[in-house]
C-alpha cells in the first residue's frame, strides 16, 4: 500500500453508477440536460479501511504491506454528489461494504469460469 493508508477516497459500487445513467438517460427534467455529475457515495473511506474490508469478507489474515507515499497523491477526497441528487435524483444504495460482498460473492461463484478463460 503506498503511503500509511491512511488516505481517503470516495469509493463507489457500480450498480450505483448504473443508477445515475440511467436516471440521466431518462430524465424529463431540462436542468438536468447537458450536465456533468459526480457520482459516488459522498463517504470517504480510507485504503486500511478498505483492506480491513475485503480482508473480513474474505476470511483471510493478511497484513497491509506499506510503502513510501506516491509522489502527487492527495491525501483525501470526498466527492460532492448533490447536484445528481437534486437534479437527477440519485440516491445511492449500495455502500462500500456491500459493494464488496457483492463483488466477492461473484468472484466465487464464477471462479471455475474465470480459470478457464485464463
Amino acid at each position: 500500500m503506498n503511503g500509511d493508508g491512511g488516505q481517503t477516497r470516495d469509493f463507489t459500487f457500480v450498480e450505483n453508477c448504473v443508477q445515475a445513467n440511467i436516471k440521466a438517460a431518462l430524465t424529463t427534467n431540462p436542468a438536468a440536460l447537458n450536465e456533468v455529475y459526480n457520482i459516488a457515495v459522498a463517504d470517504r473511506t480510507s485504503l486500511n479501511d478498505l483492506f480491513t474490508i475485503l480482508k473480513e469478507e474474505a476470511g483471510s489474515d493478511i497484513t497491509p504491506e506499506y510503502g513510501p507515499d506516491r509522489p502527487g497523491d492527495i491525501r483525501d477526497s470526498l466527492a460532492d454528489i448533490s447536484k445528481a441528487r437534486n437534479l437527477l435524483g440519485y440516491d445511492p444504495q449500495i455502500r462500500i461494504r456491500e459493494g464488496l460482498q457483492q463483488t466477492l460473492a461473484w468472484f466465487k461463484a464464477n471462479q471455475k469460469f474465470i480459470h478457464e478463460s485464463n
